[in-house]
């Protein structure tokens, strides 16, 4: 492609004029955090079988008060050095990516944020058509720079949609037409609610794989799935109203499947975080429910229980 401007005229402009980020800014305040954000970056995944991913990409880099902005290209660079290479999982890509920047911007500190979507095969429990969903995955990464070297903080997630019934409405039922020993439940409202489940081990090497968050969620919750003939739908909806939560119950339920799976695996500092929101079908409002707290404290709740 020819330019308008000769090539090596662009190379004499670039090694005499001023780079501007260096200069010093009018009001010299130091800044936290900038960078860019609803950048796609295409992901080259191994479990993918050579297909590139697209995630959603928020990076963020501390800026020194001498310095008046960063170097936005640096931060393309970075991405496009990474395009044609293949990571084994998404954390590796982010913490390649993370370094790389940091490295490029002469940065202490830096934030990064990777979401987006992975295929999830579901098999219907009547008909046992496979359905093809996905999963909302998310990686976190901070890092900070010291004389020490580089300590890294960093984080997992996973989002599933399901199902939940109201168990207010059902109780009120049973008593209300006297059918306590019913084997069927009795009507309520439903809603489709999703749930994110996010784990952050202190040791950065100890993160847990996207399958084994997605195994924690659908043993506790009512998974929705795209294709449903009818016999599954029963089956769904029965399973829904056998054991009806309310968004309080889902994030308690995860939690405790989270400490169950991890609890010999993951030391007790580790990070719990899970997040419930259900579309409320009969109220105009949502319902929103969050569980921060870490794995020790799971762990000894797990044990007052089984004690009780």
């Amino acid at each position: 492609m020819s330019t308008f401007i000769p090539e090596d005229t662009h190379r004499q402009v670039l090694g005499s004029c001023v780079d501007v980020p260096e200069e010093s800014p009018s009001f010299p305040l130091p800044l936290k955090k900038v960078g860019i954000s609803g950048k796609t970056v295409w992901v080259h995944l191994v479990d993918n079988k050579g297909g590139c991913i697209p995630f959603n990409a928020t990076i963020l880099v501390n800026l020194d008060a001498n310095r008046r902005g960063i170097h936005m290209s640096r931060i393309e660079q970075a991405i496009t050095s990474l395009h044609a290479k293949e990571f084994s999982s998404l954390p590796s890509y982010g913490k390649q990516l993370g370094k790389l920047i940091l490295k490029a911007q002469n940065a202490r500190c830096l934030s990064l944020e990777l979401t987006g979507l992975l295929p999830l095969i579901q098999q219907a429990p009547v008909s046992k058509l496979d359905s093809i969903d996905t999963i909302e995955v998310l990686f976190k990464l901070e890092l900070e720079k010291s004389k020490a070297g580089i300590t890294l903080k960093t984080g997992v997630g996973a989002g599933v949609h399901h199902l939940t019934a109201c168990p207010c409405t059902l109780s009120y039922n049973e008593v209300l037409f006297n059918r306590f020993n019913d084997p069927w439940p009795q009507a309520t409202h439903s809603q489709r609610s999703k749930t994110q489940l996010l784990i952050s081990p202190p040791d950065h090497e100890q993160l847990p794989t996207f399958q084994d968050l997605t195994g924690i969620l659908a043993s506790v919750l009512h998974i929705s799935q795209d294709l449903l003939k009818r016999p599954d739908e029963t089956e769904l909806v029965l399973k829904a109203h056998r054991s009806p939560q309310f968004a309080e119950d889902t994030v308690r339920e995860v939690a405790r499947a989270a400490g169950e799976k991890f609890r010999d695996t993951l030391g007790p500092k580790t990070r719990i975080q899970v997040h419930s929101l259900s579309l409320e079908s009969i109220h105009i409002h949502d319902v929103q429910c969050f569980l921060d707290t870490e794995l020790g404290d799971i762990l000894a709740t797990l044990l007052v229980t089984k004690q009780e």
